[in-house]
C-alpha cells in the first residue's frame, strides 16, 4: 500500500473514525448460494476490471460461487454505481468501484445521483495503482521536460484524452503547475481513451499502469513520467512532482463496497475472503503485472478512509481548477 494512504487510515484509526453503524443481521453463515455479481463501471481492460477479475476468481474458489464481472459504463462511474445502489442488500450484487467513482466524482460532477459515503456499504480495499503520462511509441520526444516544452511551444493545438475522474485531474494537474494549453477529451472508460491514442486520434492521454503495460511491452506505447510524489519499482519513469513540485499525489484506487443496509456479517465475511485474497503470492503477481499493489482496509478503514478521499480529492480539483460539470 501507497505510505501515505497508510498513515492517513493510521490517523482515521486514532481519531475513532472507523466505526461503522451496521444491519444486525446475520445472513454469512448460509451466503452465497448462488452467483454475486461484481459491477465494474469501467470497461474491460481497465485496472478496476483487471482487479475485479483477479479477485473475483479467488473469491468464487474461496466461497464455493461465481464471482461474475458486469461492466457497466458512463457518467465516470456513476451509472455502474447506481446498478449497485438500487440493488437489494443481499450480498449478490456488488461494487468494484475506484477512487473515481467512490471519491472524485463528488468534485468533478455537478450533480451526483449518491453519496458514496451513504449510499454503499464499504466492504474491503482492494488495490493502489499508479498512473503515467504515456504517448505513442514514435513520439520524438523522450523525456518529460522536452514534452512540455512541445506542448508549449504549441498552445491549444494538442488534445489529451482521458477516460476517468482521476485521469482528468492528473491532466488538469499538469496543465496547471506547467502552465500548458490543451485540448482535454473525454472517454468512457480508460482503455477507449487508450486505444484513440494508439490510432493517433489524440496526441497524449493519463491512463493507469493496468491499462497500458501491454501497450508498453508491445513497444506501441511509451510512458514519460508517473503521477505519484515518489518513483514506482514498476516502471522507470520520474514522477512529474520531481520536475513540478507542486504537482500533488494522484494515486487511483480500487475497492469493493456493496448496497446501503449490507448485512454486517457479509461485509465481514466478503472483507476476510478479500485480505485473503491479497495475501496470496498469486494474487500479488498477477495484480503486479497490472500495475496494481495490493491496499487491504478492513469495512470499518474503508468506511473512514472514503470521506478522507472525498475532502482530497475535492480540494485537488479546486487546485487544478476543474469545474463541476
Amino acid at each position: 500500500m501507497n505510505p501515505t494512504r497508510r498513515s492517513t487510515l493510521e490517523r482515521l484509526a486514532l481519531l475513532g473514525l472507523g466505526a461503522t453503524a451496521w444491519p444486525s443481521q446475520s445472513s454469512a453463515q448460509s451466503w452465497p448460494v448462488r452467483p454475486v455479481r461484481l459491477v465494474v463501471p469501467f470497461p474491460a481492460g481497465s485496472g478496476t476490471d483487471v482487479a475485479a477479475r483477479v479477485v473475483g476468481q479467488h473469491l468464487s474458489t474461496t466461497l464455493g460461487q461465481s464471482f461474475v464481472v458486469d461492466n457497466k459504463l458512463g457518467a465516470g462511474g456513476s451509472i455502474g454505481a447506481m446498478e449497485v445502489v438500487r440493488a437489494a442488500p443481499d450480498g449478490y450484487t456488488l461494487f468494484f468501484g475506484s477512487s473515481s467513482s467512490l471519491a472524485a466524482n463528488v468534485a468533478l460532477l455537478k450533480s451526483m445521483p449518491y453519496d458514496p459515503a451513504k449510499d454503499l456499504a464499504p466492504i474491503a480495499g482492494v488495490a493502489d495503482s499508479v498512473t503515467a503520462l504515456i504517448v505513442r511509441a514514435n513520439h520524438p520526444h523522450q523525456t518529460l521536460a522536452s514534452f512540455v516544452a512541445h506542448v508549449k511551444q504549441n498552445p491549444g493545438k494538442l488534445n489529451a484524452s482521458y477516460g476517468s475522474s482521476s485521469t482528468q485531474m492528473a491532466l488538469a494537474m499538469l496543465l496547471k503547475v506547467a502552465d500548458l494549453n490543451v485540448v482535454g477529451v473525454p472517454y468512457k472508460g480508460t482503455p477507449l481513451a487508450v486505444q484513440d491514442l494508439l490510432a493517433g486520434n489524440v496526441d497524449f492521454t493519463f491512463a493507469d499502469l493496468g491499462t497500458v503495460l501491454g501497450h508498453i511491452k508491445a513497444g506501441t506505447l511509451k510512458g514519460l513520467a508517473i503521477t505519484t510524489p515518489k518513483r514506482s519499482p514498476m516502471v522507470d519513469w520520474p514522477p512529474i512532482a520531481e520536475t513540478w513540485p507542486a504537482y500533488e499525489d494522484i494515486t487511483g484506487w480500487i475497492a469493493l463496497a456493496g448496497p446501503a443496509g449490507l448485512p454486517r456479517d457479509i461485509a465481514e465475511k466478503l472483507s476476510a475472503a478479500v485480505q485473503q485474497a491479497l495475501q496470496t503470492q498469486e494474487v500479488r503477481t498477477r495484480l503486479a503485472s497490472f500495475g496494481l499493489s495490493s491496499m487491504p482496509m478492513s469495512p470499518d478503514q474503508l468506511k473512514a478512509f472514503i470521506p478522507a478521499e472525498v475532502t482530497k480529492w475535492t480540494r485537488l480539483a479546486r487546485l487544478a481548477n476543474i469545474q463541476p460539470e
